[in-house]
């Protein structure tokens, strides 16, 4: 049985995680860190990380940017691993990252859903015949109003794998207000739409001479981020120092 941490368990996604849960015979949550406590909770909740004395086997995390580095310092000095996925983090949180999995594993994704995972792998071979063939490349995004990071960071994910595939020749523009000139040929254009309660939509254009390929994901509901999590801290727990992503857990 494997004991999971769950970082952010009072938010919508650490109560999603938590009933999810319940249902599973190969995990369970052992304890939960949240500033709120005002809900009632089958585990002990601890208001910050640094509390927290419950024996886990692995962390998951969806909270915020600022409470980001108290856990990478704690799951790092525990060796305790951490599926990472809070997103909007800073370069040099990143960076930190990139410290803490050499101290403990760490499994970070822009996103935990399958679908997500597997268009960034089918948006290479893309890139590679479009981008190389000369079509303008485009993404947009749109979430619920209440997101704070902009553009999210799935979207940077998957310009991320684009230009990975074009041997990162390309630069991103994330406003076009302030100049009055023609489309570079080698920039991704990315846009992010706020409004309602869109769980979360990524459309990926790829505009040719006479013809546009193109790819979109939409989440309907945010289950499958939290499936997605669950399976994720189940293949991490007992893993090896180092850094992981969603390719890891599904194996496509």
């Amino acid at each position: 049985m494997i004991k999971i941490l769950m970082h952010g368990c009072n938010g919508k996604m650490g109560r999603m995680i938590t009933e999810l849960v319940k249902n599973d015979d190969g995990a369970v949550i052992a304890a939960g860190v949240d500033t709120y406590t005002g809900i009632a909770n089958d585990y002990p909740v601890y208001e910050s990380i640094d509390q927290c004395d419950t024996d886990v086997d692995v962390v998951i995390d969806f909270s915020n940017a600022g409470a980001v580095d108290a856990l990478l310092d704690y799951c790092a000095e525990k060796k305790i691993p951490v599926v990472l996925c809070t997103t909007g983090l800073s370069e040099e949180q990143l960076e930190k990252v990139r410290e803490t999995s050499e101290k403990t594993a760490v499994l970070k994704s822009a996103n935990m859903s399958v679908g997500i995972n597997l268009l960034l792998k089918l948006l290479k071979d893309a890139a590679k015949v479009l981008g190389n063939a000369g079509y303008d490349i485009e993404l947009v995004e749109r979430h619920h109003n209440q997101k704070l990071d902009a553009p999210s960071g799935t979207a940077l994910a998957l310009a991320d794998s684009i230009n990975e595939a074009l041997n990162g020749e390309y630069h991103y523009v994330y406003d076009r207000s302030q100049v009055r000139q023609k489309r570079d040929t080698k920039e991704i254009g990315i846009s992010a739409v706020r409004g309602g309660t869109i769980v979360g939509e990524h459309e990926v254009i790829f505009a040719g001479t006479d013809e546009v390929i193109e790819f979109r994901h939409s989440a309907y509901s945010r289950n499958v981020f939290a499936k997605g999590a669950v399976e994720a801290a189940k293949f991490l727990a007992g893993k090896e120092t180092g850094m992981y992503d969603m390719g890891d857990v599904i194996q496509f």
